[in-house]
């Protein structure tokens, strides 16, 4: 009709529009109600500031339903009503550090060839926050980054053991030998505190605090944008003791107050086949997680509650750095970003942990909410985490829309976008990057900038080649389709999962649809070389095994006996580290 101004969603033209929305801080056992700006026209006529929050282990299927009917994510669930969540979202690898490396360097995992913990990208290594500094932002980083090489098994967590730190990268070296040890404790559960008892992952509160009081005491006073990144360890597990059983990172840690975030009735029960079904990949990495053993329902049930405890905790970390930007008057102009390295299995599969394909390891979250992204918008696209480079560099130039209006009206707004166009010039993003940028899904774009992006293809890329699991693994995820091939594609068997029949991955169809397989295959092919990967990391390997093997001189023995295997290993030490001695032999020119 004419004379009506055609708005936007969240964006009213000459008029203050204020969404006030209350939800939940948490200030000690407190809870205090949180206002936002207005995000209205004139939040669009300056640069966005960035904010991403990433946390570890976090199942990006608790962020819709049915998933997020386990436990209360208030948080999450403002940012869904006020954004954009991507429903497909996966990692690149399930794995902390060379998930991360995609992630910083847009590059997939075969490219930055990060092949486990202990290899990343170089420290000098130019990412996309790099880059947003030298166009004249302001940056700030907290927590955990872990994207480097050797930082990992060095430092990464504060309460890392020299053990688990020596453990991770060997059990990625030795994953070709032909043994069977147990790598990690049997899974269990730690309540500790009680209902009042909040900050359970002090490190991660502390890092949120730093983020927060920078937000508040810094970033209100810069002239120009600003990115903050705050990296959390949580939901990931906790250290075991490092003597007994339980050895490794496989205690699940929460508190009486986050448990009652958690609703017991909703728990999904997950199906288990007979351990002689299990695909050969999959009865390893359930080996040597230590989770072949008898688990009572209650176990399994237990574990599962804690591990949606530490995601509620999780959760209001991201509440704090919300809260802070609200309170400054700084949300109305910043874009909010929120998701994981990967996700945790949390017993699905009769395993842990993740470094697998299956859903609840590999399905990530992916949040956004800010000034002109869409809200309570849904997104099935195929994504992953390399798209996070080319998003943010787009992100940070984005133009204001410009709404067809009343003359008038439409005359200023042309003005602002011409300003805008002049203080603010389009970071060049990188052309050999792995991601797309997902503005053109987010954003509220006229038709012809959106046409004229490089759009987002049907398929995503993950790929896997640490330890827990004997096979370099990749997967390839299409509409409907996830197509899982291991190896050099012909000696370990290929699994296929119709997702939207089989959501939990219980039944592979591989060679029920050959055709499907073969044409997935023939794709993941033109995509990556997979067979010459593979022998790529078994030489790789070798190699570095052999370096800190000889590194170790006469102390060889004591120490490759003392890793997290060691209660398999010295049962029988000879017949480990003569393994190790044929393995070394077998086609060491390969």
């Amino acid at each position: 009709m004419r004379g009506r101004c055609r708005e936007g969603p969240r964006t009213v033209v000459l008029a203050a529009l204020v969404l006030l929305l209350v939800s939940t801080r948490w200030e000690g056992s407190k809870a205090r109600p949180v206002a936002w700006g207005h995000l209205g026209a004139g939040s669009s006529q300056r640069a966005r500031n960035v904010v991403m929050v990433m946390c570890d282990a976090f199942d990006g299927r608790l962020t819709f339903y049915p998933g997020n009917q386990t436990v209360i994510l208030p948080f999450i669930n403002l940012m869904k009503r006020y954004g954009t969540v991507f429903l497909s979202a996966y990692t690149n690898s399930p794995i902390c550090c060379p998930s991360r490396a995609a992630m910083w360097s847009g590059l997939f995992t075969h490219l930055t060839e990060s092949w486990n913990n202990f290899k990343g990208l170089d420290p000098n290594y130019t990412t996309w926050m790099d880059l947003m500094q030298k166009h004249g932002y302001r940056t700030q980083k907290y927590g955990k980054l872990d994207y480097t090489s050797g930082h990992h098994s060095v430092s990464c967590y504060l309460w890392s053991t020299i053990c688990q730190q020596r453990s991770n990268r060997v059990e990625a070296w030795t994953r070709d030998v032909d043994f069977l040890l147990r790598q990690e404790g049997r899974p269990m559960v730690n309540l500790t505190g009680n209902k009042t008892f909040v900050r359970v992952m002090e490190e991660d509160w502390q890092n949120t605090d730093k983020a927060a009081s920078w937000i508040r005491k810094e970033a209100t006073n810069f002239s120009q944008p600003f990115v903050l990144y705050l990296g959390l360890n949580l939901p990931h597990p906790y250290p075991s003791p490092s003597t007994g059983e339980n050895f490794g990172s496989s205690t699940f840690l929460t508190s009486p107050y986050w448990l009652e975030k958690v609703t017991y009735e909703a728990i999904k029960i997950p199906k288990w086949p007979p351990l002689s079904d299990m695909h050969p990949v999959d009865y390893y990495s359930s080996y040597t997680k230590n989770c072949t053993g008898k688990f009572k329902r209650k176990e399994i049930r237990d574990i599962r509650a804690f591990y949606y405890a530490m995601c509620a905790e999780t959760d209001a970390m991201l509440g704090e750095i919300i809260s802070a930007l609200s309170d400054t008057g700084l949300l109305k102009r910043t874009i909010v970003i929120f998701t994981a390295d990967h996700g945790e299995l949390a017993m699905e599969h009769q395993q842990f942990y993740k470094m697998s394909m299956y859903e609840a390891s590999s399905h990530v979250p992916l949040l956004v909410m800010g000034p002109n992204i869409k809200a309570h918008h849904h997104l099935s696209n195929v994504v992953s985490l390399v798209d996070i480079y080319p998003t943010m560099l787009d992100a940070a130039s984005m133009k204001p829309p410009v709404y067809r209006c009343r003359m008038q009206i439409y005359r200023l707004m042309h003005s602002l976008q011409k300003q805008f166009n002049k203080d603010i010039a389009r970071i060049p993003i990188p052309q050999n990057l792995s991601g797309y940028s997902l503005i053109p899904l987010l954003a509220e774009m006229a038709e012809d900038e959106v046409s004229s992006r490089r759009l987002h293809p049907t398929w995503i890329l993950s790929e896997f080649h640490g330890c827990n699991a004997n096979s370099s693994t990749y997967m390839l995820r299409t509409d409907k389709w996830k197509y899982i091939a291991y190896s050099d594609g012909h000696s370990v068997p290929p699994q296929l999962f119709d997702l939207s029949a089989d959501p939990d991955e219980l039944t592979n169809i591989a060679t029920t649809f050959p055709e499907v397989t073969y044409s997935l295959d023939k794709k993941l092919r033109s995509i990556v070389n997979y067979p010459r990967i593979s022998a790529s990391v078994h030489k790789y390997n070798k190699k570095q095994f052999i370096n800190w093997k000889q590194s170790l001189g006469q102390n060889y023995s004591n120490v490759i006996a003392n890793l997290r295997w060691h209660q398999d290993w010295l049962k029988d030490p000879r017949k480990y580290e003569d393994a190790i001695h044929r393995w070394l032999q077998m086609n060491t020119n390969a």
